[in-house]
């Protein structure tokens, strides 16, 4: 199935050059001159794009919470077959194998598949060549390198927002990205939904007239989870779990002593691998009132803010926050800790959104607009008939067509970069100017040394490029 995008839509014409054949047919035709007999589900079973000449391979890279569901959301797509899995815990890693072969042997006559390789490294997803994608739902320091290194070795990729934990790392990939003219799409479900695609189409139709402050709450503190594994959050130096390759999962951040409460879900309130609720949420809530202001295609020209950063304990990511970013057209957008949801304030009225898609309007009036109706019409992907989420449908939908997906990496790289520049500001206590050509601070090398991450051998950004 191939989606439409409307002439409308910002940044989303097809990808030049063309595309070779779906591997799957290369891997059949490679395991025939093995001597392999791949296991292929019947595609009467799977409906009429299940042919195996048809499906989409994937190869899924981290099976913990995002994994899960990513994992649920591409079994439901008639279209994909999910050929691997990878995971440096263990035991996540033979609950995803299990969940994939336990959903495709109900489409074998025997009732039994045993046909999902399991990895604990995921260069051995990349280095397959029957596999046409990866889908990478690993904690935020591990989304750019396995990006790259699909790329390069022409895989489509899915990444979970954010997907980058550095402006830098953003920069290097969405040229990567161009260069091998891979499709890309950041995991954001918002986009998909017809509240955000209304209220951005309310704004872009000028309903409440020459827009001129945007307001985002987004959530802050530290909302640590109980550790999976025992049920509380253990912030106690420790040996790692035998069935965790802490090293591996470190990635390219300098390993550090090991706690529980540093690895899984947790890890998002350390600063050495992500940046909190502002970076979290960035991609869900900024980018979709940049899609409302229509500057998708470029960042603020200032920022200033303030933040509170925990000075002691094991989280120092910032439990408030409080940025005000100025775009060229006069526009302030801030973005702070607190209530979640939208506000756009214009010259004839102002539109709420409250909490995931309530929307409000004063006066009422601006709410008398159907999604499609005005002159500006924005891209509204295709529901998927048989589950899972929109952003699984598109990505498969772009990976045949071609087409930039809904949330391409040039979205993700801005989104996730406004927190980012945002958090920079908060730390040097400044307004900061930037220069949305270069995507550099403009005569603060201060701030400019912060937009990368220290690295550590093997995986560092040019060893991924080499």
């Amino acid at each position: 199935m191939k989606t439409k995008h409307s002439k409308n839509h910002d940044k989303t014409s097809p990808a030049r050059g063309a595309r070779p054949g779906m591997s799957r047919r290369r891997f059949l035709a490679a395991g025939a001159l093995a001597g392999i007999a791949p296991l292929i589900i019947p595609s009467r079973l799977l409906g009429g794009e299940g042919a195996p000449s048809n499906r989409i391979t994937l190869g899924m890279i981290g099976c913990g919470g995002e994994g899960t569901n990513n994992v649920n959301g591409f079994l439901a797509q008639t279209d994909a077959q999910i050929l691997a899995v990878c995971e440096t815990d263990s035991v996540r890693l033979a609950r995803a194998k299990q969940r994939v072969e336990n959903k495709y042997a109900q489409a074998m006559t025997s009732g039994a598949y045993k046909g999902c390789d399991a990895y604990a490294d995921f260069r051995q997803i990349i280095g397959r060549k029957d596999i046409d994608a990866v889908v990478i739902s690993t904690p935020d320091h591990w989304h750019v390198i396995p990006s790259i290194m699909a790329a390069r070795a022409g895989k489509d990729v899915f990444v979970e927002k954010p997907m980058t934990t550095s402006v830098e790392e953003g920069k290097i990939l969405c040229k990567v990205i161009a260069d091998t003219k891979r499709v890309l799409l950041v995991g954001s479900e918002q986009r998909g939904r017809a509240e955000f695609h209304l209220m951005a189409e309310i704004v872009r139709n000028g309903r409440v007239g020459k827009l001129k402050h945007i307001e985002v709450g987004m959530p802050g503190g530290h909302s640590i989870n109980a550790n999976p594994e025992d049920r509380r959050p253990q912030l106690t130096d420790c040996d790692p779990p035998a069935q965790l390759d802490y090293t591996l999962w470190m990635g390219k951040t300098p390993v550090m002593q090991y706690f529980p409460g540093r690895t899984h879900w947790n890890w998002r309130w350390s600063s050495e691998l992500a940046g909190g609720n502002f970076a979290d949420y960035a991609h869900h809530l900024i980018d979709i009132a940049q899609w409302a202001h229509g500057t998708e295609d470029t960042l603020a020209d200032e920022v200033e803010g303030t933040g509170t950063f925990p000075t002691e304990g094991r989280y120092h990511t910032p439990t408030q926050y409080n940025c005000t970013f100025t775009f060229a057209d006069g526009v302030t957008m801030t973005c702070k800790s607190g209530s979640t949801g939208h506000r756009f304030e214009g010259t004839e009225g102002v539109l709420i959104n409250r909490g995931w898609g309530t929307l409000s309007a004063e006066p009422a009036s601006i709410l008398d607009f159907k999604a499609g109706s005005g002159a500006v019409k924005l891209f509204h992907p295709l529901k998927s008939p048989n589950g899972g989420g929109p952003e699984h449908r598109n990505f498969l939908d772009c990976v045949k067509s071609r087409e930039k997906t809904y949330a391409h990496e040039g979205l993700g790289h801005r989104a996730a970069s406004f927190a980012h520049i945002g958090t920079i500001a908060m730390k040097l206590g400044r307004k900061l100017k930037w220069d949305t050509k270069n995507d550099v601070f403009i005569g603060d090398d201060e701030a400019n040394k912060m937009l990368s991450r220290p690295e550590r051998e093997p995986w560092t950004m040019a060893k991924a490029l080499a």
